[in-house]
């Protein structure tokens, strides 16, 4: 069984059908990427499958279990991490800091012994701060551990969303353009910090544009075109294919 099964989702905004009846799998420890033009749904898609949006139609299931109209945090709990276009570092924290806000899903939330500060909830934190830094140390910003994220380039602000999401512990993880206007270096540390996550255990379910890192990573490609599937495969069966070829590059090309 697939760790994640999509079949026929659909979503549409008024008249705008941003999803048409997209169907995929993916099994667990790969790296699958879906690709396609400026306005093809990707992330219309990744912000379905992660409970931003609820589907108009279609099914989504994680381990079997049906999880469309589950919201973001609840699909956390069950293993699901993402990050986002757009950064969203809260520059008032230290950077470390921000990587310990994505394992508070995991925390003992009680208020009472927060007032306390009672010797295992401090015992907690310090060990919470130790792993933190090891994530940060694992997607190469052990440097940062007592920096501040103003203090940062933004290809290491990219990582360290990385990391946050890595202290989530999840399963699967969505990771939506992270090379995204980074210069070749940069591009090409997220490429090894991708394939490293990957090789951990973690699937990757990737967005983006850099066609060169898309091909280097990827087990499996999913191409989408005005909301509709086009192609699924294999770099080279995704490369090779006329319909895509044409959706990137026109029909003439």
């Amino acid at each position: 069984m697939s760790l994640l099964e999509v079949k026929d989702l659909s979503i549409h905004f008024g008249g705008v059908k941003a999803v048409q009846n997209v169907s995929f799998s993916i099994d667990s420890g790969i790296v699958y990427s879906v690709i396609g033009p400026n306005g093809a749904g990707k992330t219309t898609l990744f912000n379905l499958i992660t409970g931003v949006y609820t589907p108009t139609s279609g099914e989504i299931r994680l381990d079997g279990e049906i999880i469309q109209g589950k919201s973001p945090d609840e699909l956390a709990r069950r293993g699901m991490a993402r990050t986002f276009q757009n950064l969203q570092i809260c520059m008032n924290m230290s950077a470390i800091e921000n990587v310990m806000v994505g394992a508070h899903l995991r925390l003992d939330r009680n208020l009472f012994k927060a007032i306390l500060r009672l010797p295992a909830l401090k015992r907690r934190d310090e060990a919470l701060r130790e792993e933190a830094a090891g994530l940060m140390e694992f997607v190469g910003l052990g440097k940062y551990v007592g920096a501040r994220p103003d203090a940062m380039s933004y290809g290491a602000l990219k990582r360290l969303e990385i990391a946050r999401a890595l202290a989530m512990k999840p399963r699967l993880i969505f990771l939506d353009e992270p090379a995204a206007g980074l210069n070749p270096k940069e591009t090409q540390e997220v490429d090894h910090l991708v394939r490293k996550v990957a090789d951990s255990g973690i699937t990757v379910v990737l967005v983006e544009h850099d066609m060169k890192m898309v091909m280097n990573l990827s087990d499996r490609i999913l191409v989408l075109d005005y909301g509709r599937k086009l192609a699924e495969g294999t770099g080279q069966e995704v490369r090779g294919n006329p319909d895509v070829i044409a959706a990137y590059l026109g029909t003439h090309a």
